[in-house]
């Protein structure tokens, strides 16, 4: 079965994350098809925008954390992290650089890697029941690639609070902070998604490009320098004793013992 789902629906196209019984989290596969499914609609010249969205009452839960406590006990741990870290700031990467707007339909909690996701997007809708967390540090981690991507969106002063905090945000505060563009009901976030996907179809396929490029532009090389040091954080994050307890803790359900 297919982990990226995706679906045509001119002048738009929808990528649909599809681990409902993951909430939508981030393995390498699905990760890889992540990847592919944009390419392909940057190939569609009929698909002038592309709407992010998650399967089921999820957007995305962020990394699969099974799979990264499972990668912790093989021997080759601290290049696979590495290895990871790197797939995950490309993907990014490869949003920005998209050069199509991507219009994310938030339908539910976008945590950690999963907020990045909706991060790396041009335009947010969410719907009221949408939450946005930075949970990290809770699980021995760092938030080394969403951090530069939320301090961008939101500031430095918001951002701090937090990540440091690690805490979960409703959709109301999250979209007093500015973290996203537009809160609607939820059975419409879809629908509204769409319908900015047909104002943005209205301009020439060039001057949107331009237009990305431009905005990109603006905080792209200093934006690429901080994606870099954040893969090689999160990387070495993953390597520490606090990193294997947290995950376990958090799979175990209960709660950490930090030495």
């Amino acid at each position: 079965m297919s982990l990226v789902d995706l679906k045509k629906h001119v002048p738009s196209g929808t990528i649909i994350l599809n681990r409902r019984d993951k909430r939508n989290a981030l393995s390498r596969e699905s990760m890889v098809e992540l990847r592919q499914a944009f390419e392909d609609f940057r190939q569609e010249r009929k698909v002038r925008a592309v709407i992010l969205t998650g399967a089921g009452e999820s957007f995305c839960s962020g990394m699969d954390l099974g799979e990264m406590l499972a990668t912790s006990k093989q021997p080759d741990s601290q290049s696979r992290w590495y290895d990871d870290a790197v797939q995950y700031k490309d993907l990014i990467e490869a949003m920005l650089r998209f050069p199509k707007p991507i219009i994310a339909a938030v339908n539910g909690p976008a945590v950690a890697g999963g907020a990045g996701l909706v991060l790396a997007c041009d335009i947010v809708v969410a719907g009221e029941g949408a939450s946005f967390g930075f949970p990290e540090p809770r699980r021995g981690l760092v938030a080394g690639l969403v951090s530069p991507l939320l301090t961008f969106r939101i500031g430095a002063g918001y951002a701090a609070n937090l990540l440091l905090s690690a805490r979960t945000i409703d959709a109301a505060e999250a979209l007093r902070v500015q973290l996203f563009h537009e809160l609607v009901k939820d059975d419409l976030v879809w629908a509204r998604a769409h319908a900015i996907a047909e104002e943005c179809a209205k301009s020439a396929p060039e001057s949107l490009l331009l237009t990305k490029r431009m905005l990109n532009e603006n905080i792209g090389e200093h934006l690429g320098v901080l994606l870099s040091a954040g893969a090689a954080a999160s990387a070495t994050a993953r390597t520490t004793e606090a990193a294997q307890e947290g995950l376990a803790a958090f799979l175990a359900k209960r709660p950490p013992v930090w030495r």
